[in-house]
């Protein structure tokens, strides 16, 4: 899908994250308090890329995870914008902006992966309401 034909699919907002690599406002995306048991997906393509059971309050304002559900559907890169050195991550299948992932968080492995709202469809376990 190109970047005209997911203007049409995607809200402004959900253009500038996912396609400009812009980030939504701390603590006012949808799925920052989800709680519920699922699967968190790409909002562009549907690729499985995180999981509820590696969700954590970070209390940074967006949703956390401490791993992706697959190494294989994210891809890191480096990113100086904004006078930093982070490391971002993308969805590996269409490429689009999904946050950053930060080597602070909890678990064996101890990162953060800061994800945008905006980014993500939730999809609920079958048995969740």
């Amino acid at each position: 899908m190109n970047d005209d034909d997911l203007k049409q699919k995607l809200t402004p907002e959900e253009f500038h994250v996912l396609r400009q690599k812009g980030t939504e406002a701390p603590f006012s995306g949808e799925l920052y308090n989800e709680k519920r048991i699922g699967t968190y997906v790409c909002k562009v393509c549907g690729t499985e890329l995180f999981s509820s059971d590696t969700k954590f309050d970070s209390g940074t304002g967006w949703p956390s995870f401490t791993d992706p559900t697959n190494l294989e559907h994210v891809t890191l890169a480096e990113d100086t914008s904004h006078g930093m050195v982070r490391t971002e991550v993308l969805c590996k299948q269409c490429g689009s902006h999904l946050g950053h992932v930060f080597p602070d968080g909890p678990g064996e492995k101890g990162t953060r992966y800061c994800i945008n709202s905006v980014c993500l469809n939730f999809v609920p376990t079958s048995h969740e309401k």
